[in-house]
């Protein structure tokens, strides 16, 4: 990431690529920062603002973590 005093973080852009499959990761993915929105097709390689990317990343982290927690819930027979 660059350090400029003038550092635009829309420009320092990453290649990213969304799964894709015929279920539950099939559409587009929308994300919006600071009034700016894109809609991210799944599947296809694209180029977007580090920062956006970013978002994205944690999402799915955090995604992750959920699915992880109801696993343990359920196996430990406390969900209702």
């Amino acid at each position: 990431m660059k350090t400029k005093k003038n550092y635009d973080p829309w420009s320092d852009t990453v290649k990213i690529k969304l799964f894709k499959d015929n279920d539950r990761y099939k559409d587009d993915l929308f994300v919006g920062l600071n009034g700016r929105r894109y809609n991210i097709r799944r599947g296809v390689e694209v180029e977007l603002p580090r920062c956006v990317a970013e978002i994205i990343r944690l999402s799915e982290k955090q995604q992750r973590k959920t699915e992880a927690l109801i696993d343990e819930i359920s196996s430990r027979g406390d969900a209702e």
